[in-house]
């Protein structure tokens, strides 16, 4: 899109100023999330590109998993998404942070199986399904694929992967069901999503750093026994932004034909724990999502030491820098990278 295209309507999700007929579409609906994976087989994914906000944390073995935000980007076009995966507790945190009942996109959950015990020990910690149920979100603002089927969500058996690699949904489709559900820009009681929603702070225009200074990128591994799901995050000094790279190769969207590329990558380091919740090979995994910790962003060629700091569940996860002030983000995709403490980011 080129600047003669924007227009003045600014997305409180990154701070990117669309034509005004995107910002028509964007304020009759709700901020959606929808659950991507990263297992090999399921790339090259849809939609990451367009999404306005990515998360990307450890699933389980090492393997991430994203929470797509799409709200703004791309106006009344429909995004495919996918290959859509299972809700985890902590993206449902991340979600939260979008205001009222933001709508959440599945393909099932962990869960805590009472008949078995599975998934049950220690609290059911990591019971996804069960969390969806106790905030009220099942068949409202949940989008679940195994309450909503075809057409809105299908397989792509072209592919050429085993059958949980083929979901796919796509944006509209999912909108339409939640305005069917009475769930637009307002909820059913006619309360509007945005009142319990904070906005980053964004920059007002693009600081380059001084000729020579900038970084090349940077590398962030999140298991250092994983290999494979390491990125890299390459900085162009033409247009300001990062292009990813997953795990050696450049990682592009099919939707548009594009490497995937983030004018800021946020990264908060949190602490990972086992759920050891019953469930066979102990390998669904917790974050700690609320308090405070260390940080890294990455934006305009440089790497800025902050912190991260998010006390309840639906409130925003805001980032400050070493004076204590809050980070000015800088507009456009923005990606926020959770690393377990024994993590790394190292800047080239």
């Amino acid at each position: 899109m080129s600047d003669g295209e924007r227009g003045s309507g600014e997305c409180p999700l990154n701070g990117l100023r669309y034509p005004l007929a995107y910002q028509t579409a964007w304020e009759g609906r709700r901020p959606l999330g929808i659950m991507i994976e990263n297992h090999p087989d399921a790339r090259p994914q849809y939609g990451l590109s367009s999404a306005d906000v990515v998360y990307e944390a450890v699933a389980e073995g090492g393997i991430t998993r994203f929470l797509a935000v799409f709200y703004c980007d791309r106006g009344t076009e429909a995004v495919r998404a996918g290959p859509v995966r299972s809700a985890r507790t902590y993206f449902l945190d991340w979600l939260s942070e979008y205001g009222r009942y933001p709508l959440y996109a599945h393909v099932g959950g962990a869960y805590c199986d009472q008949r078995t015990g599975v998934g049950c020990l220690n609290g059911a910690r990591a019971d996804a399904l069960g969390q969806i149920g106790r905030y009220g979100w099942a068949g409202y603002n949940d989008l679940d694929e195994f309450q909503i089927g075809a057409p809105v969500y299908w397989r792509d058996f072209g592919r050429g992967v085993s059958l949980e690699h083929t979901m796919f949904t796509d944006t509209q489709q999912l909108w339409r069901v939640a305005a069917r559900r009475a769930l637009t820009d307002v909820d059913a009681e006619g309360r509007s999503w945005t009142r319990q929603f904070t906005t980053w702070r964004f920059a007002d225009e693009a600081r380059r750093p001084p000729a020579g200074s900038a970084h090349t990128g940077v590398r962030i591994v999140f298991w250092n026994s994983a290999p494979g799901f390491e990125v890299e995050w390459i900085y162009d000094s033409v247009t300001g932004l990062y292009r990813r790279i997953m795990g050696g190769l450049p990682h592009v969207d099919p939707g548009t034909g594009q490497q995937i590329t983030a004018s800021a990558i946020l990264v908060q380091f949190q602490e990972e724990s086992t759920a050891d919740d019953g469930y066979p090979g102990n390998v669904r995994l917790l974050y700690g999502t609320l308090g405070a910790g260390q940080a890294k962003v990455i934006q305009n060629g440089q790497v800025t030491d902050a912190t991260w700091r998010k006390m309840a569940r639906w409130s925003r996860t805001l980032f400050r820098d070493r004076y204590g002030r809050e980070v000015r983000v800088q507009p456009g995709k923005i990606w926020v990278e959770t690393v377990p403490l024994d993590g790394s980011v190292t800047e080239s």
